[in-house]
């Protein structure tokens, strides 16, 4: 039986979206009434898509009994965890050759890597990033030659946007191969030590480099818990990926068996067969919830409280924070991964990955098990794959072998999840507490007030920070500067802390997903650029930020004050390509997006 809490924010879901959502399935039926659409196609258009393939595909894609199935890739030589998509398109059409089905290279999106750009002029347009990437998946898959999607994607706005892009496809059946992630080089425990010590002054840059360089050094994800390894866990939460498929390892025999699999079970749901199934009855009310269940039980990244958001809205769903946080209180933290504690996503996996917390999660009638995965049945999500004398099989999830890691049957880490609301005269915010100590959720004290995070750094440097204080940062969200992550402050303000003082960060932008021991209250709807009370905060105005409470209050009266000018950019970078995008975007807390309008209006 579905708890009910689950049930209640489930049917209000429902009965919120219900306009979006039927105008989004009638849509979706009008494609699929229009059948196999190669054999729509005229002659000089069915030469085209053709053209590049060898006579024996062409045969088949001329065969209007055989599905070609479009390949959306992420991959670029640069982005570790998208470089094994490199060969990925040629395991997949030598899977599906032998049945007589094809596969075509549809198109490739921009993956940017938000470790590159952090704290660079670059991170103006990561966010709007995501947009791109499902405008351009869209495009990719406009020429309409194709009977199913698999999308190659993993990272922090790649995944979001790439299955948003399907949605506008959702008459075609519809997959994620993931990478997996690399293996571990260094703790976690390390690369905090050193982050911290760099930013003291208490090691140089050689120290620091060393220790980034041993972190990251080969193919596959990043391995701490952020907004890559939180894509893949909801995914898979989802029926969006393979069961037990999100971290298992780059180029491994496991992977191989996984993504064969998936392009030849795929091929075998289009249109016309016993088995179709298209992406929108894999995306619907039940599944968005069964994420967002599986973001909050495993306190994944505070991003996706925006992508999960833009995700559902490109089915016709309207998710609100409010569902999340309701949620969140019924929700328990069953895992520990960093910066939620000291482990891994390869720990993860090892203490029996995602079909494990979805045994644990549906024991405790947390998850709607009346779903359908993209392949198979809900069942087959508490399911783990194994190679058995080369051969790939699924066998029931184990228990947790680390109990340290995925919380034992019966028990859990927090009896919420890691993930809340903040409400208050200062608007509303998102804040993560699953990595912060009980003694830090609570802090009132004096704000320090910033536009930019450059700012703080210089401040800290020039030692301001000697007592309590709450920096805001403020025009950094969506309309001011596309929202970049601020993950340059947390070695700063972990280091104010760790010298005694009370410390919190409040902003309109975002954090990464690996945003750890200080309170940080995110994406502070309204924001600063829609004259939101940030952009009236004084240097000196007491600020509470009560994370056990659900509360982001100044106590000063904000009524009558004028509101500060945006400051002007001055490094563009392609900043200036996105002007029309920070014009329409909406609220973060509608998913921070300029493709769709606003629920509100």
């Amino acid at each position: 039986m579905v708890h009910s809490n689950v049930e209640a924010v489930t049917k209000e879901l429902r009965q919120r979206s219900e306009s979006a959502r039927t105008a989004f399935l009638r849509q979706t039926q009008r494609q699929a009434d229009m059948g196999k659409t190669r054999a729509s196609l005229s002659c000089g258009n069915i030469a085209h898509a053709v053209a590049a393939s060898c006579q024996q595909d062409k045969q088949h894609m001329l065969d209007m009994t055989t599905a070609n199935v479009a390949i959306i890739s992420a991959y670029n030589d640069m982005l570790s965890a998208h470089a094994p998509y490199a060969d990925y398109p040629d395991q997949i059409k030598a899977a599906l050759q032998p049945l007589g089905h094809t596969a075509q290279v549809a198109g490739c999106v921009p993956a940017m890597c938000d470790g590159v750009t952090q704290g660079q002029p670059g991170m103006e347009m990561s966010l709007f990033s995501r947009d791109v990437i499902a405008q351009a998946t869209a495009i990719s898959l406009s020429h309409n030659v194709y009977d199913a999607t698999l999308l190659l994607g993993v990272c922090d706005k790649i995944a979001p946007g790439q299955l948003m892009g399907a949605l506008a496809y959702a008459h075609l059946p519809t997959l994620f191969v993931p990478s997996g992630p690399m293996s571990t080089g260094t703790t976690n425990e390390e690369k905090v030590a050193v982050r911290q010590a760099y930013a003291a002054g208490d090691v140089g840059k050689e120290a620091l480099f060393a220790m980034e360089c041993q972190a990251y050094h080969s193919p596959g994800t990043c391995t701490f818990y952020g907004t890559a390894n939180t894509n893949q866990l909801v995914l898979e939460a989802m029926g969006l990926i393979l069961p037990g498929a999100a971290f298992v390892a780059p180029n491994s025999a496991l992977r191989h068996a996984l993504t064969c699999y998936a392009a030849t079970a795929l091929a075998s749901q289009c249109a016309g067969s016993a088995t179709y199934r298209p992406l929108c009855d894999v995306v619907t009310e039940k599944s968005v919830i069964n994420g967002v269940v599986a973001l909050l039980a495993s306190g994944g990244s505070t991003n996706h409280t925006i992508h999960l958001v833009a995700m559902a809205r490109a089915a016709g769903i309207i998710l609100t924070w409010e569902d999340i946080d309701t949620l969140s209180h019924v929700v328990p933290l069953l895992t520990r991964m960093y910066p939620n504690g000291p482990a891994d996503i390869n720990a993860f996996e090892a203490a029996g990955g995602v079909p494990t917390l979805m045994v644990h999660l549906h024991a405790l009638g947390l998850l709607h098990d009346d779903t359908l995965p993209a392949v198979g049945q809900f069942s087959d999500q508490l399911t783990t794959p194994r190679l058995d004398q080369g051969q790939l099989v699924w066998e029931p999830a184990a228990p947790s072998t680390d109990t340290g890691v995925i919380a034992a049957s019966g028990s859990h880490f927090s009896s919420t999840s890691g993930l809340r609301m903040l409400s208050g005269n200062m608007g509303n915010a998102v804040i993560k507490v699953s990595a912060v100590a009980p003694a830090h959720r609570v802090v009132c004290a004096p704000a320090r007030v910033f536009d930019c995070q450059h700012q703080v750094e210089q401040a800290y440097q020039g030692g301001e920070f000697n007592q309590d204080v709450v920096v805001v940062v403020r025009f950094n969200g969506p309309a001011a500067n596309g929202m970049p992550e601020l993950h340059k402050l947390m070695p700063i303000l972990g280091n104010v802390q760790k010298m005694g003082y009370q410390v919190a960060l409040v902003t309109d932008g975002r954090l990464s997903g690996a945003s750890g021991k200080v309170p940080a209250a995110l994406h502070v709807c309204p924001e600063a650029m829609h004259g939101g009370a940030l952009a009236v905060i004084k240097d000196g105005d007491l600020i509470t930020l009560d994370a056990n409470a659900g509360v982001l209050t100044c106590h000063a009266d904000l009524s009558l004050r004028p509101v500060t000018e945006p400051p002007q950019a001055t490094n563009t970078w392609g900043r200036d390509l996105f002007a029309a995008a920070r014009q329409q975007v909406s609220r973060a807390d509608e998913g921070a997006t300029y493709l769709f309008p606003s629920p509100r209006a």
